[in-house]
């Protein structure tokens, strides 16, 4: 009982102790990072351009390399002269940062490289391609964890214990909370899935150390060897870890949806300048962090100057490019602007179509008159999320009650999807 009590005591001074350690730790690594930042990155605002955005990722590869392998050194040498796994499980987790701050160093310079005849779109998808080779790194590591732990838990071995060894893992611990911050501050300010996902990666450190913590503490106050068994848990993050950055890194390679924000940024854009009524259909290709190409449909009347509307055209993709650093292409789309009939009728089609499901939207309507029905033409925008049969209920509901208005309507709906990122 006495030996319980004296462990939970011992628990509450350490996690005070780390407590008050990160806050003026934190403090001090806030300085230290807007100080590595202004001594290393030459005009540091403008994140768009591409050797700023590189001499950022440089930064936080070479910060990287050179904590991690200390942390390394020092866990390394710890878990042989103390016998724990769970110890020298975390110093390789650390070497595996390491190299994966190698690889990241390598990806980033290699997105650097400017646009050649083998690659028209540039090479910024290098870095994508280094944070998978990171990725399997990392899961690499979990996995040979998680063997080493199974076998400490069946054949398990003394482990060592002393105060020193436990204030040297309180410091690791601090030095990838603040690397964890160092990255994130970093990622968000170049919007870097990469930096955001080493973040991610070191805060998992924290917890596998802080595991290893608790293995020690409880084997010097409890006589519990738990090492194998918090092994097993620090493999976990590891794997885990490795999971997610290979989830973040493929979805840009395999073609995601483009951003919430990118998206209203181009069209309230486009659609400010003179002439132009509207916009749809807007896609983005992503060819590297700070490399996209857009396309969009601009609507414009049917009876403008289509000279004086194709400057205005080229005069928008020229600004989006300046202002926003993405390659847009537009693409014409005349519409009826004037005719009260038909944009009462438009009218109508989008009251219907808002009623029935206000997820979805309609484009490039258009009415042609016959002597039995008014074909009503227009494009259906529905969310990827939807199947064919929810797709054929809402056209049926839509196309009843345009009918319902007047016999006369007959809906032509070709269905179109939404290339935006859907929200929740």
């Amino acid at each position: 009982m006495a030996g319980i009590r004296a462990f939970w005591q011992q628990m509450y001074n350490i996690c005070g102790t780390i407590i008050c350690s990160a806050g003026v730790f934190f403090n001090r690594g806030d300085i230290m990072t807007n100080l590595l930042v202004k001594l290393f990155i030459k005009d540091k605002e403008n994140t768009s351009n591409v050797n700023v955005r590189t001499a950022y990722g440089v930064l936080s590869s070479v910060v990287g390399i050179i904590c991690n392998i200390l942390l390394f050194a020092v866990k390394f040498a710890t878990g042989l002269f103390i016998n724990s796994i769970s110890v020298i499980g975390d110093a390789f987790n650390n070497l595996s940062d390491a190299g994966s701050s190698i690889i990241s160093f390598i990806g980033v310079k290699l997105a650097q490289k400017p646009a050649d005849k083998e690659h028209p779109f540039g090479h910024g998808r290098f870095e994508y391609i280094s944070a998978l080779a990171v990725a399997f790194l990392i899961l690499q590591v979990g996995f040979s964890l998680f063997k080493s732990s199974v076998e400490k838990i069946i054949s398990p071995e003394e482990v060592g214990f002393n105060w020193p060894v436990i204030v040297i893992l309180i410091i690791s611990v601090l030095v990838k909370l603040w690397l964890s911050y160092f990255n994130r501050v970093l990622g968000r300010k170049i919007n870097s899935n990469v930096l955001m996902a080493t973040s991610a990666d070191s805060l998992n450190d924290v917890f596998v150390t802080s595991a290893t913590i608790i293995s020690l503490i409880v084997y010097r106050f409890t006589d519990l060897n738990i090492d194998g068994f918090m092994g097993i848990v620090v493999s976990v993050f590891v794997l885990l870890a490795g999971y997610n950055i290979a989830k973040d890194t493929l979805e840009p390679l395999l073609g995601e949806p483009i951003d919430r924000e990118i998206y209203e940024n181009i069209t309230q854009m486009v659609e400010s300048y003179d002439g132009i009524v509207g916009s749809h259909d807007l896609i983005a290709h992503n060819y590297g962090p700070s490399n996209i190409m857009a396309t969009i449909h601009a609507e414009v009347s049917n009876d403008c100057d289509i000279e004086k509307i194709h400057e205005t055209i080229d005069q928008i993709e020229r600004d989006v490019l300046r202002e926003l650093g993405i390659f847009l292409v537009i693409h014409m789309d005349p519409i009826e602007v004037k005719n009260e009939v038909i944009k009462e009728k438009k009218k109508m089609v989008e009251e219907v179509i808002k009623n029935v499901d206000p997820k979805t939207s309609f484009h490039d309507f258009r009415v042609v008159n016959g002597e039995q029905s008014i074909n009503l033409i227009f494009d259906l925008v529905v969310p990827h999320s939807y199947d064919n049969k929810k797709v054929d209920s809402i056209v049926y509901a839509i196309s009843k009650k345009i009918s319902e208005v007047s016999p006369k309507y007959h809906c032509v709906i070709t269905i179109d999807k939404n290339f935006i990122a859907e929200e929740g």
